[in-house]
């Protein structure tokens, strides 16, 4: 799973909510992203029940099992191989490695607050709902069973499992060819700079995530119902 928050280090670049949704066709359909956006992720918090003291937990998640060593399974790397050779660099740190797979779902601790309600609101209105997410494949095989506000959606798409990272341009025209609609059609809710900027020269309306408050006001300036 992928996202440019970070814990405890500096934030992505500030976008300013667009406060009325673009002029043209209004979007028909709802694009989440999932990490940050419907769900917290973190690798600190399955680490701080596993390393005890603070200044080495620090210096395990940016030098060990870093955020771009996971970033790996996003694009399709089995996390077999990644972990072999993370192992051979940091052999004294075998245990914590081995453990990072088994216990992945500990490094989400729940939904984002706010957001889950306004997917049920559009579904209860009928508005046909979708996700392009980076996620590595044998995570989100994990994950999904335990996430059922996915079955609301009509269309996932998961990077790891196409081998295919957002913001690449050829995720947009994957999304609009298995999705069945042209960009136009799309709002997207993400909480990446690049990955809107990406959608956007697509030809998607798009909605830089800073909270529910925010997306709901932009949900409704895009025409979208939410009873």
């Amino acid at each position: 799973m992928s996202s440019t928050r970070q814990t405890g280090g500096s934030r992505h670049a500030r976008a300013e909510p667009t406060p009325a949704a673009a002029p043209g066709p209004r979007p028909r359909a709802v694009v989440w992203d999932v990490g940050h956006v419907l769900y917290d992720w973190d690798p600190r918090h399955l680490y701080e029940k596993l390393i005890d003291d603070p200044a080495r937990l620090d210096w395990f998640l940016e030098h060990v099992v870093t955020r771009a060593w996971h970033f790996q399974h996003d694009a399709g790397r089995p996390v077999a191989e990644t972990a072999a050779e993370l192992i051979a660099r940091f052999p004294a740190e075998e245990s914590l490695i081995r453990a990072y797979a088994p216990r992945w779902l500990e490094t989400i601790p729940g939904p984002i607050p706010g957001t889950h309600a306004l997917v049920h609101a559009l579904a209860a209105a009928g508005t046909p709902l979708y996700a392009i997410t980076n996620f590595g494949a044998e995570f989100w095989a994990m994950f999904r069973p335990t996430a059922p506000i996915f079955d609301l959606f009509d269309g996932i798409i998961v990077s790891g499992e196409e081998r295919l990272m957002k913001p690449d341009p050829a995720i947009w025209q994957l999304a609009q060819t298995r999705f069945g609609r042209p960009g136009t059609d799309f709002l997207l809710i993400d909480d990446s700079p690049a990955n809107i900027a990406g959608a956007a020269a697509a030809g998607w309306h798009v909605h830089l995530f800073e909270g529910w408050e925010g997306t709901r006001d932009a949900l409704l300036a895009h025409g979208f119902a939410i009873p």
